[in-house]
């Protein structure tokens, strides 16, 4: 089933709810570190007509997903959107396996590294745990925070670890996108695939970000039908490439298959 948001011909899936799915994507609009949106935000982030948009807002609000502000005419998470996402999280059977081997996968001999594991949605990734540096002023990573799938060496792990239909679904969604998205996302899964093959990891070195420096390796879950990204890195003048793939890279196999349900090369 396609990820974006279809149009209301029943013919194409008749099981499909296009107002369910609105209201979802609706919800998926808030970025890292945003508190507030506006109908306008919301029109522009999902290409829907501004009274769709007013009639959906208005049903969320309703039903506690959203709290709006009349005065200012902005919108904000309610509690039944935060207790949905903390229901989702503790459900994640990986999370529970997580926090120790990235501990340990963190605690190495530079104090700048950080941890964290992701998963995949639409063209990101998604951190649902991590473990930060020993250093206040390095890299922090935060539970929610979002990187671009194709650039990042924790988006590039989850690529190779894919099934064939599942990673051709992501990048057809990426030609809907552009055509030039899904041919760079498709030339990065190329490098990667050939990385891991050769390394068991895959790298992104200032790609994602100029000032940062990661290697990943993919993890599977416990059932079997989710793969996860996990990375290690840092800031790029405190973590060089040299130290991750000679000091770290071992450790992170490790880690990823002490996570997964079976080694993961």
């Amino acid at each position: 089933m396609s990820d974006d948001l279809r149009d209301d011909d029943p013919a194409k899936d008749r099981n499909f709810v296009t107002a369910l799915a609105r209201g979802l994507e609706l919800l998926s609009c808030f970025r890292d570190g945003e508190i507030t949106l506006t109908n306008s935000d919301f029109s522009d982030r999902t290409g829907l007509p501004k009274a769709t948009i007013s009639r959906l807002t208005y049903t969320l609000c309703e039903l506690g997903y959203l709290i709006a502000d009349l005065r200012n005419g902005t919108y904000r998470l309610g509690a039944a959107a935060i207790r949905l996402g903390f229901s989702v999280l503790s459900g994640i059977d990986i999370q529970d396996l997580a926090h120790k081997e990235m501990t340990q996968l963190r605690d190495g001999p530079n104090s700048y590294i950080t941890v964290a594991l992701g998963e995949v949605h639409r063209l990101e990734v998604i951190y649902i745990a991590t473990c930060n540096s020993r250093e206040g002023v390095a890299l922090v990573a935060r539970i929610g925070s979002r990187l671009p799938l194709f650039p990042s060496a924790i988006g590039q792990s989850i690529l190779v670890g894919m099934r064939d239909d599942a990673r051709e679904a992501v990048f057809e969604y990426a030609g809907r996108m552009g055509g030039d998205i899904e041919s760079e996302g498709r030339k990065r899964y190329a490098e990667a695939k050939s990385l891991y093959e050769n390394n068991g990891f895959c790298t992104g070195y200032g790609i994602w970000r100029k000032d940062v420096n990661g290697i990943a390796a993919p993890v599977f879950a416990m059932s079997g039908d989710r793969v996860y990204g996990l990375n290690v890195g840092g800031p790029s003048f405190r973590v060089k490439p040299k130290q991750l793939e000679s000091v770290y890279a071992p450790r992170l196999i490790k880690a990823a298959d002490a996570l997964s349900m079976h080694p993961h090369r």
